[in-house]
């Protein structure tokens, strides 16, 4: 995003299963975040509705979406231009496909 936007350096663009699900990602990321890396929350919106909630971190825009409002609002479609980095993490074998 740094070489597209002057609104962040990253997106992180997730989503859940539920709002109440997209509301527990979003509160278990902000520990690790603000201990583990120094990062402050400046701002989050979304949080009482659930469907949406965008977290800004300054460098790095958080967005966890439902599934149908990640697919309406396409922010993958909008922001093309930047560059997509796939994070490398091990699926738990509890989610692995049969």
């Amino acid at each position: 995003m740094k070489d597209v936007s002057i609104i962040c350096d990253y997106f992180i663009i997730a989503n859940g299963t539920s709002r109440i699900h997209n509301k527990a990602i979003a509160n278990y990321l902000e520990m690790p975040l603000k201990y583990d890396y120094e990062m402050d929350q400046k701002k989050i919106q979304g949080k009482q509705d659930g469907g949406w909630l965008l977290i800004d971190y300054g460098t790095i825009v958080i967005h966890i979406f439902l599934d149908n409002l990640r697919a309406y609002y396409n922010l993958e479609e909008l922001w093309k231009d930047g560059e997509i980095i796939k994070p490398e993490f091990q699926e738990p074998d509890l989610l692995k496909k049969q």
